[in-house]
């Protein structure tokens, strides 16, 4: 059996073609140093016009781009974004030797680039943003990223935690976003997702079914799944019917896609 058939896609097995969102998870968090300018422009030259960051704000102030709560396994300094200035952050380096990216520069280098897919991921946690800040984090995120968005391009406010969610559908209601679970697609989590008057949802790719995945998209609810550290993880995905597709590995996986699955349009 050859191995782009090992997974059937019922809906692209009729004339109409599906089309599936592919995004660098953290710029291509396996195949190049996570979450830094050269991540991003090396996921974009590869072809890949789908992507997803987190945000955080420094202690004066800035936003950055960073994933984790510590900085220590990306640079080896202690400390959180939270705690340090924006000058501190500029003086460290990650572990191979790329600066640590802010915001700004993220959305200047999109700024000229129609068509892309950019999820912001908000991380928010209670004890660095009490409610006071979390308002500020929000206003000013938005405040950042609209100016700076292509016409053409889709620009995801995205969250685990549902208070900025909320004060940003409330606040900014043209805002587009999506609530993340670590659980999978399911009448609860569409349920939540709904509940925020939201429809998108981010959801854990293990325990999501076919029919949780079609439940959802008839009630409205675009599906995303993660994680995405594999080819396979990225085939189970297609054959769900997932709307998009979170990858770690998003330049191998897209080089097989294009090779492997003629039937499936992949964003």
């Amino acid at each position: 059996m050859a191995a782009s058939s090992l997974f059937f896609f019922p809906e692209t097995a009729a004339s109409q073609t599906k089309t599936v969102q592919l995004f660098a998870h953290r710029g291509g968090a396996y195949e190049f140093d996570e979450n830094t300018l050269s991540a991003f422009e090396s996921s974009y030259n590869e072809g890949l016009r789908g992507f997803e960051t987190d945000v955080r704000l420094s202690k004066d102030g800035e936003l950055v781009i960073f994933h984790d709560a510590s900085l220590e396994r990306m640079t080896g300094q202690q400390g959180s974004i939270e705690e340090l200035t924006s000058s501190e952050l500029k003086a460290i380096t990650t572990k191979k030797g790329n600066p640590i990216l802010f915001l700004g520069e993220l959305l200047d280098y999109f700024a000229d680039k129609p068509g892309i897919y950019l999820e912001l991921e908000m991380k928010t946690n209670e004890k660095h943003y009490p409610q006071e800040k979390l308002e500020q984090y929000c206003d000013q995120l938005y405040g950042m990223v609209m100016p700076k968005k292509p016409a053409s391009s889709t620009y995801l406010f995205t969250s685990f935690d549902k208070r900025p969610l909320r004060y940003i559908k409330e606040t900014y209601p043209d805002a587009d976003m999506l609530f993340i679970t670590s659980k999978p697609c399911s009448e609860e989590t569409v349920r939540e997702t709904l509940e925020l008057g939201l429809n998108r949802l981010g959801c854990n790719l293990d325990g999501t079914s076919r029919a949780s995945v079609k439940q959802a998209q008839e009630a409205g609810v675009l599906v995303s799944c993660w994680p995405g550290r594999s080819i396979e993880d990225f085939r189970l995905g297609v054959a769900l019917g997932c709307d998009y597709l979170c990858s770690d590995v998003p330049v191998q996986v897209k080089r097989w896609a294009d090779n492997h699955i003629k039937e499936v349009n992949i964003k």
